[in-house]
């Protein structure tokens, strides 16, 4: 079991060229389970970081009132969408439908040895293992939709003009979001698991990712600032929040 087990993780959110940051991200866990949550207020409707806050707190509240390690992990992030769609609906229930607040949504569960991860929107998970892009959830998005039908490659996903087009996201009167659960997968020593809004995959690939987060002795808060501040760079004048967070799974004995 998960007994014993510390985390080596880390936070950060930048508001990068934006007059504010609509960005949310937050870690919590014990010896048993470890959830990492980011979050993205949708920046063309009203109170988006308000959504994302809200739909952040939903989740760790969940997460933190439920005993560890959690049963039926896949089931129990879903139960954290729906509770966090819920709670982001309630924020706008008696505005209009185009000023209710949205937010993109991505967890990380790491147990037992394992993980699993749902998303929402274009906020991603990544599993990173010996400096290599190993998983990725796919957005729900329309780049993304060309992507798979070979349209646009990998790399032109970030400067497509759609790409801020995302085709699901919490609130905005949906009852229930599209949302995508991966199968879950055994960790390995060293494996880090990396969370990001879009401000950060926006400006660095999938390689320049992952040879951030596999530096040797670096500090992973020191990574994901050094991280963060090269996707802001890289995207300046014109860089979006970016925001991300990382745990590494250091437990040789699974």
């Amino acid at each position: 079991m998960g007994a014993g087990l510390k985390w080596n993780s880390g936070q950060i959110s930048l508001t990068g060229d934006r007059e504010d940051n609509q960005d949310r991200v937050s870690v919590s866990g014990d010896e048993h389970s470890f959830l990492a949550v980011v979050a993205d207020g949708m920046g063309g409707h009203a109170d988006g970081a308000q959504a994302a806050e809200v739909a952040i707190e939903t989740c760790l509240r969940e997460f933190n009132s439920a005993s560890h390690p959690v049963r039926d992990a896949a089931g129990f992030l879903q139960h954290l969408i729906n509770k966090a769609n819920e709670a982001v609906n309630g924020l706008g229930a008696q505005l209009p439908l185009e000023l209710m607040p949205r937010t993109t949504i991505a967890l990380a569960l790491l147990q037992d040895g394992k993980l699993n991860w749902v998303h929402v929107g274009d906020s991603r998970v990544y599993l990173i293992r010996e400096g290599q892009v190993v998983g990725r959830t796919r957005d729900h998005s329309h780049v993304e939709i060309l992507l798979q039908e070979g349209l646009i490659s990998e790399e032109e996903i970030a400067h497509h003009p759609l790409r801020n087009f995302v085709e699901s996201c919490l609130g905005g009167g949906s009852e229930l979001p599209k949302l995508a659960v991966t199968d879950e997968q055994q960790l390995e020593n060293g494996d880090v698991v990396l969370l990001c809004t879009d401000g950060l995959w926006g400006g660095l690939g999938d390689v320049e990712l992952a040879r951030y987060v596999h530096a040797d002795e670096i500090p992973i808060k020191r990574k994901l600032r050094e991280m963060c501040e090269h996707a802001i760079a890289a995207t300046f004048p014109n860089a979006d929040n970016t925001t991300a967070a990382a745990v590494i799974w250091e437990n040789p004995g699974y």
